[in-house]
């Protein structure tokens, strides 16, 4: 793992970062007036945008326990895995199987500064991180971690929770099936994909501020996201509103227009 004193001499406070603005909104503490400035100009453009992101990250938790859970997967690879907000990926599977491996990838310094909370898990488990840009695959599939912490025998579950917006096309499409390449049938991929069907004028305010602060996005319509999951089978209710994907009982009611996320896991055959 890269020194955390390096990692933060790489962290850039005169511009908002996608990561940071996430924490800020979110309710965290890794930020920098920069992106408290960003984060609170997206929430005037949209003021349901904390319910959003929350529900996202609900998603994910969600879809991590149905894996865990239900599918019996005991492996996990996180792209864009963000700062540490508990219950993070391998808190919430190492629940439900102690034996489990997660490896995390990001190339942000400030998750990779605080790597270190990442990295704790079950003693029976195993957690790791990987340095990289999720833009470059190979650079994942051929690190270290991948290969010592996963099984290419045994199914992997690929996360890639709120972070395709922000990748441009084609790249997108390639990006993923780059990473489910060496991943053996029977894995899965589960994703978040933005979208603006469901407040448009406000959703591309957000977009807007994003982009005038050096952080290009795209927004998907339902077509778009589901052909992330061509070839794939769908695991019910397939692409949903990540608040309609198999809501917990004690979830809290949202109103559609309050939530830009589409959400799906589905299984490589």
């Amino acid at each position: 793992m890269a020194d955390g004193g390096h990692a933060r001499d790489r962290i850039d406070t005169g511009r908002a970062h996608s990561a940071r603005v996430y924490d800020y909104i979110l309710g965290g503490k890794d930020h920098y007036p920069v992106d408290v400035e960003a984060g609170e100009a997206m929430i005037a453009g949209w003021p349901a945008l904390r319910v959003h992101m929350r529900a996202n990250r609900e998603f994910m938790h969600r879809a991590a326990r149905y894996l865990a859970r239900e599918a019996g997967i005991r492996q996990f690879l996180d792209i864009g895995t963000g700062l540490p907000t508990s219950p993070n990926l391998h808190e919430v599977v190492q629940r439900e199987r102690p034996d489990a491996a997660v490896v995390y990838v990001d190339n942000d310094p400030i998750v990779l500064a605080h790597a270190q909370a990442l990295l704790t898990g079950t003693p029976q488990g195993r957690t790791a991180y990987v340095d990289a840009d999720m833009r470059e695959p190979d650079a994942i599939i051929r690190s270290p971690q991948f290969r010592e912490v996963l099984d290419p025998g045994q199914p992997v579950a690929l996360m890639v929770i709120g972070m395709l917006h922000f990748i441009m096309p084609p790249e997108d499409h390639t990006l993923i099936r780059r990473l489910l390449e060496p991943l053996p049938p029977g894995s899965f991929l589960a994703a978040t994909i933005g979208t603006a069907d469901f407040a448009p004028v406000e959703v591309r305010r957000v977009q807007a501020e994003y982009e005038s602060r050096g952080m290009p996005m795209v927004l998907r319509d339902e077509r778009e996201a589901a052909a992330f999951f061509d070839g794939l089978e769908m695991v019910p209710p397939g692409l949903k509103q990540v608040h309609h994907w198999r809501p917990s009982p004690d979830q809290e009611s949202l109103d559609d227009r309050d939530i830009a996320m589409y959400g799906a896991v589905a299984r490589r055959p």
